[in-house]
């Protein structure tokens, strides 16, 4: 069968945009996409693109702190198990994972946050300086604690976690302190990630200070969202929030395609957002953009482990990758890749550009 404006011996390939159907050749470098397709060379392009980008982080700081052990008995004080510690790990959580996933693809993190003037903000700093992330541009705060939770782990389950935190909006010095970071910041950066874990830093003040900076300069807003601040979030580029997190900030809860829909352009238009990216676990990913297109991004991932901190990982790429020229489709593609690597790792992982490269190339070998 001829089909018009398709020369003999070159086929074609269906791509499906909300309900229309476009016509586009197919370049020896790809392969059928169930929803969409994308170009191997222009991927690996952009992902080359990611060394030396400037990507400032806006939000909550934290130190995810573990003790592992075994436990084989009893206390006999109270009726709790008593765990006999074998080591202790640190590891990065809240905006700090954020940035490690930013400087593991090669890019360059602007920490904006707040920690305490205490040791464990020193703690803190050390695993900073051991992932190769900057702590120039963070603010002490004397009036309150650096975050730290620890979690005491026993036979690999977790038996107790204990939170050193102050959840209290940032006041006076603090956050004229944090302002003026930013001012002095953002002209230099080229992009802007905010990451929210209501642990004080993300406040009306900060946010529109941070948006107007960004917005000024035209450079792309990425926002991991809490429901708490959602409306201070109108006319970012793009919102993360997993299935849970959009039906809950739409007040409906996603089971199928149609409520998916609902959520998800709801939250795109109630932003005002240029898109809204709707994570899904095992279903993929949904974007939602303000031109009317819907892609739809089915999970790469094979394995998975552990699904502890992928959400830094999406928005970090999804950051980085619109910083070095990528459209938001691409970008949340090579998110979704990133994500399908870090969930094959247990706690808190990172993805690197030769790791997202093996898995582009995985799903597009070249012929």
């Amino acid at each position: 069968m001829h089909v018009p404006g398709v020369e003999a011996g070159r086929v074609p390939i269906i791509r499906v945009w909300c309900g229309t159907l476009t016509l586009v050749r197919l370049p020896p470098n790809l392969r059928r996409m169930p929803d969409t397709v994308f170009a191997l060379d222009h991927l690996q392009a952009i992902v080359g693109r990611f060394a030396g980008r400037r990507l400032l982080v806006l939000g909550d700081l934290m130190l995810d702190h573990y003790l592992w052990g075994r436990c084989e008995r009893i206390s006999p004080e109270a009726p709790v198990p008593v765990v006999e510690i074998s080591k202790e790990t640190s590891s990065l959580g809240g905006a700090g994972n954020v940035a490690a996933n930013l400087a593991a693809l090669g890019a360059e993190p602007v920490l904006v946050g707040l920690v305490g003037d205490d040791a464990r903000a020193q703690q803190l700093f050390d695993v900073f300086t051991a992932r190769g992330v900057a702590t120039r541009t963070v603010v002490r705060d004397a009036t309150r604690p650096t975050t730290m939770k620890t979690r005491i782990i026993a036979h690999s389950q977790q038996v107790v976690r204990a939170d050193w935190e102050s959840r209290a909006d940032v006041t006076g010095a603090a956050l004229e302190a944090l302002l003026a970071t930013l001012e002095r910041e953002m002209p230099k950066c080229d992009g802007m990630i905010v990451s929210d874990y209501g642990k004080g830093v993300i406040t009306l003040p900060v946010l529109e200070r941070a948006i107007g900076l960004a917005r000024a300069r035209r450079i792309p807003i990425s926002v991991d969202p809490k429901e708490s601040h959602l409306d201070a979030y109108r006319g970012v580029s793009i919102v993360t929030p997993n299935q849970l997190e959009a039906g809950y900030m739409m007040a409906q809860r996603i089971t199928d395609d149609a409520s998916l829909m609902s959520v998800g352009w709801g939250l795109q238009k109630r932003l005002d957002a240029e898109c809204a990216l709707v994570t899904r676990g095992a279903d993929g990913m949904s974007l939602f953009e303000k031109s009317g297109r819907y892609t739809h991004l089915p999970t790469v991932a094979r394995e998975v482990f552990d699904v502890t901190g992928a959400g830094d990982t999406v928005v970090s790429v999804v950051a980085v990758a619109l910083a070095a020229g990528a459209d938001y489709p691409e970008a949340c593609y090579l998110a979704n890749h990133a994500a399908g690597v870090v969930i094959r790792e247990v706690g808190t992982a990172t993805c690197s550009p030769a790791q997202l490269m093996a898995s582009l190339t995985g799903v597009l070998p070249r012929e």
